[in-house]
């Protein structure tokens, strides 16, 4: 038999609308940066929480804002905006660090604003890359449709530099 890869762990099975048929699916952490929404797996986010103060760390990565305390650990603190090459915009009260773990490293993202958990129907992820620069491509996972409502799935992996 064959291992399970750790993309098919990371979903979920849920029913059907009719309620006989069981799917595959995945639980989505929706977050707005500008005027988009992106979303990745929830069974990689670990927490979020309101912006905190982030400490600049000298001869970072441009895209590394800082790092914060997680509860007695040091925590790097990633502009995800600028990581994907979107405009940055000032932070606002709904501004948010979304805490990630990706291969046993735990990261901050900034994002705009949390907007929900969804529950995206695997079938309806497009894997298909949809940008023109490959360089951004790598950042992207697909485009999740939740009735017509387009979410940008990212690949963690590659945001993070896990790989």
């Amino acid at each position: 038999m064959a291992k399970d890869s750790a993309a098919n762990k990371k979903r979920t099975p849920v029913d059907d609308l009719d309620g006989e048929e069981q799917i595959e699916a995945l639980q989505v952490v929706a977050f707005k940066l500008r005027d988009e929404e992106y979303g990745v797996n929830i069974f990689h986010v670990q927490e979020i929480r309101n912006l905190v103060d982030i400490t600049r760390v000298p001869f970072s990565a441009s895209f590394i804002k800082g790092v914060i305390n997680q509860r007695g650990s040091v925590m790097p603190v990633i502009d995800l905006k600028k990581r994907l090459g979107i405009e940055e915009t000032p932070y606002t009260p709904l501004t948010r660090i979304v805490t990630v773990i990706v291969d046993d490293l735990q990261v901050g993202m900034l994002v705009d604003a949390v907007t929900e958990v969804l529950t995206i129907r695997t079938k309806l992820v497009d894997p298909k890359k949809t940008v023109s620069d490959r360089a951004m491509e790598k950042f992207l996972s697909g485009i999740g449709n939740i009735d017509g409502r387009l979410v940008t799935m990212l690949n963690l992996e590659e945001i993070v530099g896990a790989n």
